[in-house]
């Protein structure tokens, strides 16, 4: 039997919360997560920041970071991610067969790297206060981040409401540095680095919340860190009630699925027997010489326990399904005659785990992410930031167009935060720009030549000319001026 279903009432129409009639662009969107107001204070905080380094003696040349500068600086960012060189230099190397001419008519190399050293999230005087509360209650780990941080969380939960399922999970951002808010975790792909707690859609990928984590202390409620984190993401009054929340091992407890329940959310993830409150008897459980595809269930009111095995033992628990619904899964088993596929009964929260458990964030940020060394810690936590900003705004263009890929979509923002065109006009040949006359030529040369169409836009002036075979353009070559070499510099 499957418990009593859940109503759902979320607090706002799931999808994207924008106007479909108004016209919405990839930097249009991106601005939505970094907006000028946003950009602006990053402006600031850079530029002094930057003015705090000169004073302490750094040598280099420095002007003041505009904010449209910035959105052009984001736009190489993006580019490099979607361009991999072996270093940031190459990006602008000109001696080289493989060499990139975009970034060069950007801004140069100095003036990248000088963005790069100096960009700050928070202002430097700030910093140092919150510094010399180090090892209070009051000091904030998260300082130099927390600005653009705060901005990024709120603008995910405005402007995209999730659907029905959501997924809890851990994302890890690569950094080396030894601070206290940096975690190692052996069974990641990325083993040392910042941990952050997500909320995701699972239909697309959207992160609707996160938090990093910088220890225990972080999650006041005092239920365990496992327990706090996902109550902390789930806030009722923003996202509403009749959610289903998938999460793994970690996680899962009869307690936290109890608790979720009595606030309307369903749950279901996999768990681990050690845990309290977990039906521990003996009598017909699941043993090593198992038939592949038995079921074993206990259910506690609305919680149900299912074991099922598999090529290894699975432990589930759920507030919202039957322990099973009739669903198979297909598996090659080996037999006298060789290998065969072989329907196999899964329980009803086994499939339902699979289907909603998939981690499309994750995915997502890795095809085309900004990360790259550096050597402040904050700055790998801004890349990231970026990413998600990134990757919102194509989610949320999807949902409303469907019209580009991942891709395209990047490209198209690139462009528009670098206010270029992604159309490059063909390269013009020498070999094609030769002089011809341009009318029917009398016994003189000069007879019958129409204006030079350069030194009637630069000096009002009209000389007599040769038409440009390849361009069909009239130009002239005089004593002191060569119109030809001019127009075929441009």
């Amino acid at each position: 039997m499957a418990p009593q279903a859940l109503r759902f009432l979320p607090a706002q129409e799931p999808g994207p919360q924008l106007r479909p009639c108004d016209a919405h662009t990839p930097m249009s969107l991106f601005k939505r997560f970094f907006s000028e107001t946003a950009v602006s204070t990053l402006c600031r905080n850079t530029n002094a920041q930057a003015a705090r380094a000169r004073a302490k003696g750094h040598k280099y040349k420095w002007t003041d970071v505009s904010i449209s500068e910035l959105y052009c600086y984001f736009g190489l960012l993006f580019y490099m991610a979607m361009l991999k060189l072996r270093s940031i230099r190459n990006y602008w190397r000109q001696d080289n067969l493989f060499s990139v001419p975009f970034p060069a008519t950007i801004m140069s190399r100095d003036r990248y790297r000088t963005i790069s050293w100096n960009l700050h999230m928070s202002h430097p005087d700030a910093d140092q206060d919150n510094d010399r509360k180090r090892g209070t209650a009051e000091h904030d780990r998260l300082f130099r981040v927390r600005p653009l941080m705060d901005t990024i969380r709120h603008a995910s939960s405005i402007i995209y409401h999730p659907r029905k399922n959501l997924a809890v999970d851990e994302r890890m951002v690569a950094c080396k540095a030894h601070t206290l808010s940096t975690q190692y975790m052996k069974v990641k792909p990325t083993t040392w680095g910042f941990k952050l707690f997500v909320l995701a859609d699972s239909s697309n990928g959207y992160t609707v919340d996160f938090a990093v984590y910088t220890g225990k202390n972080n999650f006041p409620k005092g239920h365990g860190l496992s327990y706090d984190a996902v109550t902390s993401l789930l806030d009722r009054t923003v996202l509403g009630s009749g959610y289903h929340v998938y999460m793994d091992n970690f996680y899962t407890s009869p307690k936290l699925l109890s608790d979720l329940f009595a606030l309307k959310f369903g749950a279901c993830g996999t768990y681990r027997d050690n845990r309290k409150d977990c039906p521990r008897n003996a009598a017909n459980s699941l043993t090593k010489k198992s038939v592949r595809g038995s079921i074993r269930w206990i259910r506690d009111k609305h919680l149900v326990f299912v074991k099922w095995m598999d090529t290894l033992e699975v432990s589930v628990c759920s507030t919202i399904h039957a322990a099973y619904a009739g669903d198979t899964v297909q598996r090659r088993v080996k037999t006298q005659n060789g290998w065969r596929t072989k329907s196999l009964p899964c329980p009803a929260p086994v499939t339902a785990y699979n289907q909603h458990m998939v981690d499309l964030s994750d995915q997502l940020l890795q095809y085309y992410s900004t990360q790259h060394k550096t050597m402040k810690w904050y700055r790998k936590l801004f890349l990231h930031f970026l990413d998600i900003a990134a990757i919102h705004a194509f989610i949320v263009h999807k949902e409303l167009y469907g019209t580009m890929n991942h891709k395209e979509f990047m490209e198209e923002l690139i462009a528009e935060l670098c206010g270029v065109s992604q159309k490059i006009p063909p390269k013009r040949t020498s070999v094609d720009h030769v002089p011809v006359p341009g009318a029917e030529q009398a016994s003189d040369a000069t007879t019958g030549r129409r204006t030079c169409v350069l030194c009637k836009a630069k000096h009002g002036k009209r000389q007599d000319t040769w038409k440009c075979q390849a361009c069909n353009v009239h130009l002239c070559v005089q004593l002191k001026r060569n119109c030809f070499l001019e127009w075929h510099k441009v």
